[in-house]
C-alpha cells in the first residue's frame, strides 16, 4: 500500500517482497520473572531504514532495543541482524552501536578524547583516530569544540558529542534510547531534523526508542506502536496518523475525536453511523460492517470545521456549545460540548491575521466534516 499524505522519499523496502530484512525479530518473547515485557514479538527492519518504536512506559520498546544491543537475552525466540544469528555474542562484537538518553560522556576528557574513546580501545592506528575524530567533529558541526569538556557545552552540542562518538566505530546499525529527551522543545525540533540528514549522509540504519508522538512522525521511515509488549500497527507516519487500525492508536498518536454508535446502513465501502448524540455519520470504510454492529468513528480535530450555520444536508454533522477557546498563533482550537456532554475538539487555521466576529465562548455552532475525514473502527 502506498503511503498517504506526503511522501519524504521514495525508500519503501517493505513493499518489496524481494527485499530480505536487514533485522528480524523472529517470534522474540522477553520474560522478567513473571513479568511479560515482550510477547512473541515480530519485526522487520529494512537497510537504510530510520526506524521508530513508539509507545507508553512499560510497552517494551526500550526492552527489544536492548536485546538488540545484546545487553539482555530473548527468553525465546532469534535476533538476526544481516542474515546472522545474534545468539551468544556478546554487546561488544556485536555491529551496532547505541546512543543513550543520559549521553554518558566522560566528564574527564575532551570532546575529541570522547569521540576517539571506543576507536582506541579496537586498536586503531593514532593517525586513522585522527582523521576519524575530525571527519566526525565536522559532521556534527562541532569543528571548533574539540578541546573543550563536556560541562563546557549546551545540552544540544553534548548531545552532538554523544552522537559522534557513537558512529565513529561506523557500526552498521545506531540504537537510539530517547535520544533527544533531554533538550527543549525548540532544539529538540531542530535536531530531529540534524538527524533526519546525517542518517542520510551515512547511509546507516537507524532505530530509534521513544515515547513522543510528533519526534517519531517527523523521523521515522516507519513507526511500530507498541503497546503491553506487543506491535499493534506498523506503518509510515501518515499512514499510522491517518488510518489508525484502533481506538488505542487513534489516541496515541495525535489528537482524536471518537464518536461511537451503531451502524444502520453498509452499501459496499459506504457505512451509515447513527451516534450516541444523535448524528448521522455517513463514510468510507476500509472495515466490513454490518447493520447493527457497533462502530466508531475517529476524526482529527484538524478536518473539523465549525460554523453558526446549520449544514444543508445534515449528515456529518452535530451542534453544540463553545465550551473553550484555545489562541496558538497559527491556529485556534475550540472545545465544544454536545448535548451528551462529550467534548470535541476543532482545529482551526488562522490563514488571516483578523476576524471581524469571532466565534466567541458559549455560542451554539455547528461543527461538521467530509465524507473521507475521518476513519471507521470497529466497536
Amino acid at each position: 500500500m502506498k503511503s498517504l499524505g506526503s511522501i519524504r522519499r521514495s525508500f519503501e523496502p517493505w513493499n518489496d517482497p524481494g527485499q530480505r530484512p536487514y533485522i528480524a525479530f523472529e517470534n522474540i518473547s522477553k520474560l522478567f520473572g513473571d513479568f511479560v515485557a515482550v510477547k512473541d514479538l515480530t519485526l522487520h527492519v529494512f537497510q537504510k531504514e530510520f526506524f521508530a518504536l513508539l509507545g507508553g512506559s512499560g510497552c517494551g520498546k526500550s526492552t527489544l532495543l536492548r536485546m538488540l544491543a545484546g545487553f539482555e537475552n530473548p527468553t525465546n525466540g532469534q535476533i538476526l541482524l544481516d542474515g546472522q544469528d545474534l545468539s551468544g555474542v556478546p554487546p561488544y562484537k556485536r555491529p551496532v552501536n547505541m546512543m543513550f538518553q543520559s549521553y554518558a560522556l566522560f566528564p574527564h576528557m575532551s570532546v575529541e578524547k570522547n569521540i576517539a574513546f571506543g576507536l582506541k580501545q579496537d586498536g586503531m592506528a593514532k593517525s586513522e583516530i585522527e582523521d576519524r575524530v575530525n571527519n566526525m567533529l565536522k559532521l556534527v558541526k562541532l569543528d571548533q569544540f574539540g578541546k573543550r569538556k563536556p560541562h563546557q557545552l549546551s545540552g544540544g552540542q553534548r548531545q552532538r558529542v554523544a552522537l559522534a562518538r557513537s558512529i565513529a566505530k561506523r557500526p552498521k546499525v545506531l540504537l537510539l534510547d530517547e535520544p533527544l529527551g533531554a533538550l527543549d522543545k525548540k532544539l529538540r525540533e531542530e535536531t530531529q531534523f540534524e538527524l533526519m540528514d546525517l542518517q542520510q549522509e551515512l547511509g546507516l540504519t537507524f532505530v530509534v526508542v521513544t515515547h513522543d508522538q510528533e519526534e517519531a512522525m517527523t523521523m521515522a521511515d516507519r513507526i511500530a506502536v507498541m503497546d503491553l509488549g506487543r506491535i499493534v500497527q506498523i506503518g509510515t507516519p501518515a499512514e499510522t496518523y491517518e488510518a489508525p487500525n484502533s481506538e488505542f492508536v487513534a489516541s496515541f498518536i495525535g489528537d482524536i475525536n471518537l464518536f461511537r454508535g451503531e451502524v444502520t446502513g453498509a452499501n459496499g465501502s459506504v457505512i451509515d453511523i447513527e451516534t450516541t448524540d444523535g448524528m448521522h455519520i455517513r463514510s468510507d470504510s476500509t472495515v466490513a460492517m454490518k447493520p447493527g454492529q457497533k462502530a466508531s468513528f475517529a476524526i482529527r480535530p484538524e478536518k473539523l470545521r465549525v460554523s453558526r450555520t446549520r449544514p444543508e444536508s445534515g449528515i456529518n454533522a452535530v451542534s453544540g456549545e463553545v465550551w473553550d477557546i484555545g489562541y496558538l498563533g497559527d491556529m485556534t482550537v475550540f472545545h465544544i460540548k454536545l448535548k451528551n456532554e462529550e467534548i470535541v475538539k476543532a482545529s482551526v487555521l488562522n490563514a488571516v491575521r483578523t476576524v471581524e466576529d469571532p466565534i466567541g465562548y458559549d455560542e451554539e455552532i455547528w461543527v461538521c466534516f467530509n465524507a473521507d475525514g475521518g476513519v471507521v473502527l470497529s466497536g
